[in-house]
């Protein structure tokens, strides 16, 4: 009996030996290309759309931060814009009076000449009028001068204008793609400062397993290879997902701690990183194995 007994636990062994393909060619564990969204202006939080576990899409406003403050600066620009535009009209009205004169002074210097000929008049008579004519040209010259200055005033709140637009629209805090927010690092009614972190957020519909190779498993995979990644399912049985390749480390580095003991540490591996589609079941840490023979 105690034979029959050595003989069955020796088959056992020397069958869970001759597995190996029963074997995973790597280890790792989950990650996710993570965002962390800032403040680019500084005010209070009006709004704050996002929570923990919430997942958004591009263009999502998730946060207003108080704009009086610039909005009665664009209300005061608004202001010194109408009034330069009183003054152009102002200038304008003003040279069609100088035109009016002008009119004036050219039909009585006509009449002053059709007098001289007859001689009912005297060139003095002639040269007042043609002085007189000749500063009302003067006159309307320097006072058309004075638009390029209003142009140039124009111009400067023009471009205070579209600055104060453009604080106006980093006061909504846009989501610069779709994912799933992860961690909330502020409240609403607080302050935000430019550069403060907001938010974090990632998308979790594909993760990437980091695993590490061995130079000698190196030649035989390469970017754009389908694997098959195995993660736990319960105590004995295991969940299998199709992955993909899309990064090879060039250079080598000592193998992680984490998931090597004290002896394989001292080894030389090469970082590899595996994508896979997410159904919900894979989470950020999870531990995960990849076979290189994919099925």
């Amino acid at each position: 009996m105690k034979y029959n007994a050595i003989i069955f636990i020796f088959s056992v062994w020397l069958f869970g030996c001759t597995n190996p393909n029963d074997r995973s060619d790597a280890f790792g564990n989950f990650e996710a290309e993570t965002v962390i969204i800032s403040s680019e202006a500084s005010g209070k939080i009006l709004q704050l759309n996002v929570e923990k576990g919430q997942k958004i899409d591009a263009g999502f406003v998730a946060a207003l931060i108080d704009t009086m403050q610039i909005h009665l600066k664009l209300q005061q620009i608004e202001a010194q814009k109408a009034a330069i535009e009183a003054k152009r009209q102002s200038i304008s009205a003003q040279i069609a009076v100088f035109g009016e004169q002008k009119k004036n002074l050219q039909i009585n210097e006509k009449r002053i000449k059709q007098m001289l000929a007859d001689g009912a008049a005297t060139q003095k008579q002639l040269d007042d009028i043609t002085g007189q004519t000749s500063v009302i040209d003067k006159q309307m010259e320097s006072t058309r001068t004075q638009f390029t200055s209003i142009n140039k005033e124009l111009q400067v709140l023009e471009t205070q204008q579209e600055s104060t637009l453009d604080l106006l629209n980093r006061c909504k805090v846009i989501s610069p793609a779709s994912g799933t927010i992860l961690e909330t690092y502020i409240e609403q009614g607080e302050l935000a400062a430019p550069g403060k972190p907001l938010f974090k957020m990632a998308n979790l519909e594909e993760l990437t397993l980091k695993v590490y190779v061995s130079g000698a498993q190196l030649p035989g995979i390469k970017i754009g290879q389908e694997v098959e990644v195995l993660v736990d399912k319960n105590e004995t049985e295991n969940q299998k997902f199709r992955g993909k390749i899309t990064w090879i480390s060039s250079e080598a580095e000592f193998t992680p701690k984490i998931i090597q003991t004290k002896e394989e540490r001292v080894k030389l591996v090469y970082a590899v990183k595996v994508a896979v589609k997410n159904d919900g079941t894979l989470k950020i840490g999870m531990p995960g194995e990849v076979s290189w023979q994919s099925q």
